[in-house]
């Protein structure tokens, strides 16, 4: 429905260039979400931030301590943030099964009346999928608080106390990204933050063992999932991408040499 709509907004603008693109990333989506079925998965460049989640694990796992893991502050619903709220979801699925497989516990503080119950429903069966669901603790995905400072205090306050040995946060943070980051070094943990906010990624460069950076969060459902489909429709984006970049360039030359027509053709 998102695409019928999107492509209808382009035909009543006049952008037909637009609409080419659009479908173009539509067929190659297809093209590759098939070829990867197949078996031919699209190799993606690797991303140590991700790779690092498994050994976060491991490390807290071996010092017989919880791993935290977090999806910032944004709701779910939120047009701006709300996506990078859904990348953290998709990493908290991958953390959890990993959990639950080694046997760690995982908590899980959540800022957001929208996101908790998505959140324990996703802990919940990556315990059922490994069949430890006896294991599996409601009270280890707390409800802190839907105010800022509240949350990070509240956050700040459970590292301390449960001795954090992992703390995985990806999502949209704000003020309180240096503070949890910083108790997370206080205590020992291995730290693997990401966000798309760029005010907020230079505190998590510095204060954070390894930090993905924008759109890295947004691969990461689909790199740590393996998911053919995922990996395809990541692939044909980076394509629409390519493409969009290569016009930009060829309008600007073309409207520095002063060719109106072709300049028009573009922007039919």
């Amino acid at each position: 429905m998102n695409f019928i709509f999107e492509t209808s907004q382009i035909i009543h603008s006049g952008r037909a260039s637009g609409l080419v693109i659009l479908l173009i990333i539509a067929f190659a989506a297809i093209y590759f979400i098939r070829r990867g079925k197949g078996g031919k998965i699209p190799s993606i460049r690797r991303v140590a931030g991700l790779d690092a989640i498994e050994e976060a694990i491991g490390r807290a796992t071996e010092m017989g301590r919880p791993v935290f893991c977090s999806q910032g502050l944004a709701d779910i619903h939120d047009s701006t943030y709300g996506p990078q709220t859904i990348a953290g979801l998709s990493v908290l699925g991958y953390v959890a099964q990993l959990c639950a497989r080694y046997g760690t516990r995982v908590i899980v503080p959540v800022v957001s009346l929208t996101v908790y119950p998505i959140a324990r429903e996703i802990v919940e069966n990556a315990y059922r999928m490994e069949g430890k669901l006896d294991q599996f603790r409601v009270e280890d995905i707390p409800f802190l608080s839907t105010w800022q400072f509240s949350y990070s205090l509240g956050y700040m306050s459970l590292m301390r106390r449960e001795k954090a040995g992992a703390n995985i946060m990806i999502g949209a943070y704000w003020a309180e990204s240096l503070q949890l980051s910083e108790v997370g070094y206080r205590v020992g943990a291995m730290q693997v933050s990401g966000t798309a906010n760029t005010h907020q990624i230079p505190f998590f460069v510095v204060a954070t063992d390894y930090c993905l950076i924008g759109e890295e969060i947004y691969a990461a459902g689909a790199y740590l999932s393996k998911d053919p489909a995922m990996i395809g429709s990541i692939v044909a984006q980076d394509i629409g991408k390519i493409i969009s970049l290569i016009l930009i360039v060829l309008g600007i030359l073309i409207g520095l040499s002063g060719s109106k027509i072709i300049v028009d053709l573009l922007n039919m």
